[in-house]
């Protein structure tokens, strides 16, 4: 059943991360009646909300978009920084977003910050730790290796749901501002827009979350099935 489970989040998962794709190569064709870059409408979302000690920087790669509480910056990626799409707008506003939970002390992002470091030991040992104490465990009956895979996974998954309030309620915040700035997003279609491409982003962590709890419950179903 939880292989079974694995299959289908896995599916689901491909076809929300190629919804969303489209979805955003769709937004990103669609310019803004402002005109405004998406670096701009970070700048603006800042201003008006009264952060001026957090930079708008340019980041590489695609899709690369993120705030970083430990110095202060919004990175954009140049699609979005020097976009003039619906997409860009509401890519930049989230991410703002992100920077109001901070300056705000929004309880979830900084429950999110503070076991960072926690999460990044896990990540780099759950996969080795998986594949050498499923090996183990079958050919020695030796539980230990797996048991620490699944506490690291566990971690993770934990993780990854405490991202969802964190990234729905950064969306909330930019579609909150962007209807407040008319001057920004200046019609309800492209209102409507910048909230679909926010959506299915959103999706992609849900997804997300759901992949690695299938994966979790899989190899946790290993891990106790032989312990029986």
């Amino acid at each position: 059943m939880s292989y079974l489970l694995l299959i289908v989040i896995g599916l689901v998962s491909l076809g929300v991360q190629w919804r969303f794709r489209n979805k955003f190569k769709k937004h990103s064709e669609e310019g803004l009646l402002s005109g405004l870059s998406g670096a701009e409408v970070a700048e603006r979302m800042l201003n008006d909300h009264g952060i001026y000690n957090v930079q708008v920087v340019a980041a590489e790669g695609q899709l690369s978009d993120h705030y970083n509480p430990a110095n202060h910056t919004v990175n954009l990626s140049s699609e979005v920084y020097y976009g003039r799409s619906v997409a860009a707008a509401a890519v930049a506003a989230h991410e703002c977003g992100h920077a109001v939970q901070h300056a705000k002390a929004y309880g979830w992002l900084n429950l999110r910050t503070a076991i960072v470091p926690a999460i990044q030991v896990a990540s780099n040992i759950v996969q080795w730790t998986l594949m050498i104490g499923v090996m183990l465990l079958i050919f020695s009956g030796n539980p230990l290796i797996l048991a620490i895979g699944v506490a690291a996974l566990a971690l993770v998954t934990v993780f990854s749901f405490i991202t969802l309030p964190v990234e729905f309620d950064a969306s909330r915040r930019a579609l909150a501002w962007l209807d407040n700035n008319y001057n920004v997003v200046q019609t309800r279609q492209e209102h409507d827009e910048a909230k679909d491409a926010l959506w299915w982003a959103a999706m992609t962590y849900v997804v997300a979350a759901l992949s690695s709890l299938a994966t979790l419950l899989y190899y946790a179903s290993l891990l106790s099935g032989r312990r029986r």
